[in-house]
């Protein structure tokens, strides 16, 4: 049950949890949006999920296949609900809503909530104290405030795909959606640097998070080189570092796939040498430092490529851990779903889902020493809270239950 007002204390379940208490309502659709309102939900927060009569972009696309995990994974611990905000009725709900909420979270595209009658201003006069997130893929401001954007379109304005691939071929896409997530969890963070201020002043704000200003500084390695080389750098570097920095720095081919080796010190690429018995190439003139390692990359990348090869991935990753060096196999998807580090941490959770059946879902990567970890409670269906948001929450009769159900507006 919900607690009847912001900063009142919610299931007695989340005691002891940061955000105990904190009401949150949670607007946004497939990525970034949601992945900021299940990093509250996992620290305690009652996160009440709003999607129109077909459900948000992400549920519906599950009919599909390949959505439905990615739904289950940022929706666990959410209350969902249904309403439709082109009615009158639907935005009147939403403001009683608000009015009891302590945060409200959008990334529809700019101007879209101001035209509905349920944008940052008017909601911040029904409660001041309301904190207002919203996140869309260029800002609210700025040229480009009207383009859509999902990440990969975003991926190309920020430079990401052009900054991966082989310097000889097209460019690529990152296999992660970074957009949407870096996105995402620097939402999360705006909120609950403007929940901390609330804390010292009593008022609420609105902060806001663009999609290309959260991938900006993640491409520092590359910009880097640019700033040194100019027009001499080039756009896409491989497996190598994106700077050309440090070497060695790539992915190398085993008997049974490829491992990562990274010698960021001087120190680790000595204990590489020990590692293969190559102790002898220390005082090699090509080797004894990074930056001469990087004139001769390709020298350092045939020495390790001629060892590596020759043994399986997961003995050149123990051998080289077990010196000190960074090293780890190249693995696939199910190798990671299965991490035994994330399982045992209870980063990874085995969770019986009502429709899913037997899947892996992850907690929050953010952890409260001291406190337990809140209990994963699976995705709920389409509309499953609507009873005891609209009407043991917000008050409501059954009879206006029926009625506001008879009108479409739940």
């Amino acid at each position: 049950m919900l607690h009847a007002k912001p900063g009142q204390q919610g299931r007695q379940g989340d005691q002891g949890y940061p955000l105990s208490g904190i009401t949150v309502i949670d607007l946004s659709h497939v990525y970034n949006g949601p992945y900021a309102t299940f990093l509250m939900a996992m620290a305690g927060a009652e996160v009440i999920k709003v999607e129109p009569h077909h459900g948000e972009h992400l549920r519906s696309r599950g009919d599909m296949g390949g959505a439905a995990l990615p739904f289950a994974m940022l929706n666990s611990n959410k209350k969902p609900v249904t309403l439709n905000l082109k009615t009158e009725a639907g935005r009147a709900l939403l403001k009683e809503m608000a009015a009891k909420a302590d945060i409200l979270v959008e990334n529809f595209a700019p101007g879209v909530t101001d035209r509905l009658g349920i944008g940052p201003s008017g909601l911040l006069k029904i409660n001041p104290r309301l904190i207002y997130g919203s996140s869309s893929g260029y800002g609210k401001t700025g040229p480009y405030r009207d383009y859509p954007a999902m990440d990969l379109v975003m991926q190309a304005m920020c430079g990401v795909i052009n900054s991966t691939g082989f310097p000889d071929q097209p460019p690529v896409k990152s296999g992660a959606a970074m957009c949407d997530f870096s996105a995402g969890i620097h939402l999360y963070a705006a909120i609950m640097t403007a929940l901390y201020e609330r804390e010292r002043t009593g008022k609420g704000r609105v902060v806001e998070v663009s999609m290309q200003d959260a991938t900006y500084a993640s491409l520092a390695s590359n910009l880097g080189m640019l700033h040194a080389r100019g027009e001499a750098a080039p756009d896409r570097t491989g497996n190598r570092h994106g700077g050309l920095g440090i070497s060695p720095y790539n992915v190398y081919p085993t008997k049974d796939g490829y491992v990562v080796l990274n010698a960021p010190g001087d120190q680790h690429f000595r204990a590489i040498l020990d590692v293969m018995g190559r102790s002898d190439l220390k005082d090699d003139p090509r080797f004894v430092t990074r930056s001469t390692r990087v004139v001769h990359f390709s020298d350092v990348d045939a020495l390790i490529e001629n060892w590596t090869k020759t043994l399986a991935k997961s003995e050149v990753a123990e051998r080289m851990l077990a010196a000190s060096v960074p090293c780890a196999p190249v693995r696939n998807l199910s190798e990671v779903m299965h991490d035994e580090n994330m399982h045992a941490r209870g980063s990874l959770q085995w969770i019986d889902h009502p429709d899913l059946g037997r899947v892996v879902l992850p907690h929050s990567p953010l952890v409260f020493e001291g406190t337990e970890r809140r209990g994963i409670e699976p995705s709920l269906p389409l509309g499953a809270s609507n009873e005891a948001i609209f009407g043991d929450w917000l008050g409501h009769s059954n009879e206006e239950l029926a009625e506001l159900k008879k009108d479409g507006v739940i």
